[in-house]
């Protein structure tokens, strides 16, 4: 796709436009810094305004500014001596080596270094750059590499903070603007503008701790030791939002000190932090270093007045484990005490798809729930105070900032408390219907509209304790952060009762956050559990051996003329389902020589598209199966997506399996097998005769997989 050429003065334009919002909306607070920068960034001519933008929106602080052509510009000399006149741009300087060596070219750099006999041309970039900056004077670089073409971007605090007012985050260029409207980036264009932030000391501790953690991205030793210290002389923190900030720094700080074997400053780290994270990396290391009265008197106050209930699990267990003499952790206790299910081995790929399908055969319903269940419920209930409130400030944002800085339910604390009412009183159904009704598709940061599953939503609703689901929305009312994601993976429909079930198959572990989730559910009433899959053979499980009859041999290009499908479970055939089906093109003669289907039998067949929901229905939690099933499942699968659907089931080949379980045969063509094994293969090359045909060679397979079980049982 070709990308629109962008106006002349579009950073231009975009940067006004950044000014009007903050100005309008940040008056309270803007610092005298931020107004005699705006005051005289107005003052400049618009060349000049042009190009500081144009600089401030390339990477990096050093420009060959000789290379300044931007067709807006009329005078770059001209405006670049105004912005050096004013402060904003300026000459390179010692403390500009490093990045200046990284501007110029290798040729360069060679000369700068000719008289060392040591350097090789052959060299990296990197480690010419590496001896020139360990070797050679600024003062003969510079002038040896043209130093005089280069200037540096000069201090540009004021327009970052302008940026992180419009953006929410940390910015250094107007990119956002530029991917927004090259189609690149969806925006949310019904935003009214807002403040985020009504206090000026709020929103400069904030920049400052998210330039910090934007530093630490960088990964390197230096910024490491000086995100130290401007952690200790960093603003307080004066509300939770800046708290979050400066603990998450202090967290990756210290884990840096902790794994360099440097534990007094890690220590001194996590004591500059409060949260969970903070806290447990504090606790461990106390304990660690010997400390053990430190670490159970910090477990202790965790457990009395935890930041959250992972933390809660995660002080209980610790100091259970050191303090009480319990030897294995609560996932541990948790992961033995869950219920074993026996899922078919060909769901190893799926084992959440595998688990439900054998919970459907048992007589539940079952939704898959993780993570957008109870999002979206949430994302309904309250979309008015997320989404109507004025809670997104700029056209860039997607998730509310009340749910970032943890103030949603201080903010909306009466509007909270009537719809949890409702909620409890069953009757938040009508509530919910009202929003999907209203705002169905209005993209938002909480939920995706795909995801919303009224059938499930309907269910939870009605079979589960309507006060429990009040208590889990209230949950993510105080920490929508915290709350977002560890739910389990499935909720089942049992005789109209609710439960949940996290899936783990083996060599699987249990995260402290789906501990928590489960804990929660269970303290709300809400019955939740951890099921075990094994993996093996499962006689009971549904097999659909599936052959297809085509215009030729290219998935992409051909089409699908006749479908055939076995179904087998416990060894026998259950069902059988079988179409031809017009594939809207000619059939080559030699296709219909080979299969005998011609033109005339697929002209008034249906189209694959007539028969997708019966073939899908057909299949339901089964697994595909055929000889050579890449071929069968390649075709059926660009069929679906034709008509803009997904296709997605496990798969087993027979003729792998035959070659694995029964070798020696010179062919595995599926007539050769069944002259082999004495199987019946009448009209070979109509799709239901082979899918018979290759459902007799699955049984032969499933027996020799049964019979492995069984002796692994045994032995066992």
């Amino acid at each position: 796709m070709k990308l629109p050429v962008l106006p002349a003065y579009y950073y231009h334009d975009h940067f006004g436009e950044m000014l009007r919002h903050v100005v309008a909306c940040y008056g309270s607070v803007l610092t005298a810094d931020h107004i005699a920068f705006i005051d005289d960034f107005k003052r400049l001519s618009k060349d000049a305004q042009c190009l500081l933008i144009r600089m401030v929106n390339r990477k990096g602080r050093i420009f060959r500014h000789t290379a300044f052509r931007y067709a807006e510009i009329a005078d770059c000399a001209g405006a670049l001596s105004e912005l050096m006149q004013r402060g904003y741009v300026r000459a390179l300087g010692e403390g500009d080596y490093a990045a200046f060596a990284k501007c110029v070219s290798k040729e360069a750099l060679c000369k700068a270094a000719e008289d060392h006999v040591d350097v090789r041309k052959s060299w990296s970039k990197a480690k010419l750059v590496a001896f020139v900056l360990g070797n050679i004077p600024f003062a003969v670089s510079y002038e040896t590499c043209a130093g005089r073409d280069f200037v540096a971007l000069g201090e540009t605090e004021s327009i970052e903070f302008l940026l992180f007012l419009y953006f929410g985050k940390t910015e250094d260029s107007l990119k956002s603007f530029a991917l927004r409207d090259l189609g690149i980036l969806r925006t949310n264009e019904g935003v009214q503008p807002s403040a985020r932030f009504t206090d000026g000391e709020e929103a400069s501790a904030c920049f400052y701790y998210g330039k910090l953690l934007d530093q630490l991205d960088a990964g390197d030793e230096p910024h490491y030791h000086s995100a130290f210290d401007a952690l200790r002389r960093g603003p307080d923190a004066g509300t939770d939002y800046v708290l979050d900030l400066r603990s998450r720094a202090a967290h990756r700080v210290g884990l840096y000190f902790e794994r360099a074997g440097e534990q007094d400053t890690a220590l001194q780290l996590y004591r500059m932090g409060s949260s969970p994270e903070c806290n447990e990396r504090l606790a461990r290391l106390l304990y660690a270093s010997g400390d053990k009265a430190g670490a159970e008197a910090l477990l202790r106050r965790m457990i009395d007045d935890p930041g959250s209930d992972e933390e809660f699990i995660f002080a209980s267990d610790y100091y259970a484990r050191k303090f009480n003499g319990r030897r294995t952790a609560a996932c541990t206790e948790l992961l033995r005490s869950a219920q074993s299910i026996t899922v078919d081995d060909t769901w190893r790929g799926n084992p959440e798809a595998g688990v439900a399908g054998v919970l459907r055969r048992g007589g539940a319903s079952v939704f898959y729930a993780e993570n957008t269940l109870w999002q979206c419920l949430f994302g309904l209930v309250f979309w008015d105070e997320l989404f109507e409130s004025g809670q997104l400030h700029s056209s860039f944002n997607w998730l509310p900032h009340c749910l970032k800085d943890r103030s949603f339910a201080r903010r909306f604390a009466s509007e909270i408390k009537v719809k949890l009412e409702k909620v409890a009183a069953s009757t938040a159904q009508t509530l919910i219907l009202k929003t999907i009704a209203a705002r169905w598709g209005k993209p938002n940061g909480v939920f995706a509209w795909e995801c919303v599953n009224v059938d499930a939503l309907s269910a939870l609703l009605r079979g589960a304790d309507p006060a429990g689901i009040a208590d889990i929305l209230r949950l993510m009312c105080e920490d929508y952060r915290a709350m977002r994601d560890g739910f389990p993976d499935l909720m089942l429909v049992d005789n109209g009762a609710i439960s949940f079930l996290e899936v783990k198959a083996e060599g699987d572990v249990i995260r402290r956050n789906q501990l928590t989730r489960l804990r929660q559910l269970g303290n709300a009433g809400i019955a939740a559990h951890i099921g075990l899959v094994d993996f093996r053979f499962d006689p009971a499980q549904d097999y659909v051996v599936v052959d297809i009859e085509t215009t030729g041999g290219w998935a992409g290009g051909d089409r699908i003329t006749e479908i055939g499908a076995v179904k087998i479970r416990n060894h026998a055939v259950v069902a059988e389902w079988h179409s031809l089906i017009n594939p809207q093109r000619s059939i080559p003669a030699k296709i219909t020589q080979l299969t005998g289907i011609t033109n005339a039998m697929v002209r008034d067949a249906p189209l694959f598209g007539d028969v997708a929901d019966s073939f899908i229905n057909f299949m339901d939690d089964g697994i595909f199966v055929a000889h050579s099933v890449n071929f069968d499942y390649g075709f059926i699968a660009h069929e679906y997506e034709r008509i803009g659907r997904r296709f997605r089931f496990p798969k087993l080949c027979t003729c792998a399996s035959m070659r694995r379980r029964y070798p020696g045969h010179k062919s595995y063509g599926l007539a050769n097998l069944c002259d082999a094994y004495a199987i019946d293969l009448t009209d070979h090359h109509r799709a239901l005769a082979d899918a018979r045909a290759a459902a007799q060679l699955l049984n032969l397979i499933n027996r020799q997989r049964e019979a492995a079980i069984a002796r692994d049982d045994l032995a066992a």
